[in-house]
């Protein structure tokens, strides 16, 4: 995998992360003011999310850069022309 690539995957897996860590913790306000969304959280909490995010996509970034590098997986064996049945 090059860098490019490597880049590439790891901001992929960041975001789908993100999404899965942002409802954490997740609290709505008891008394939103008028005109605030009675289902917005009162702290978020962003920063400590996209810290927590960071770290869990690059253990999940390492593993499937293990499985790349080692060839555990590899479709360029079926892309090559002529090796299909």
């Amino acid at each position: 995998m090059n860098w490019f690539t490597g880049v590439l995957v790891y901001c992929m897996v960041w975001v789908l992360v993100l999404l899965t860590v942002l409802p954490w913790g997740v609290r709505p306000t008891e008394e939103p003011e008028p005109g605030h969304e009675p289902g917005a959280p009162e702290k978020p909490l962003l920063l400590r999310k996209m810290i927590i995010t960071s770290l869990i996509a690059g253990v999940i970034w390492g593993g499937v850069y293990l499985v790349i590098d080692q060839g555990w997986i590899s479709f360029r064996e079926m892309a090559r022309p002529g090796s299909g049945s």
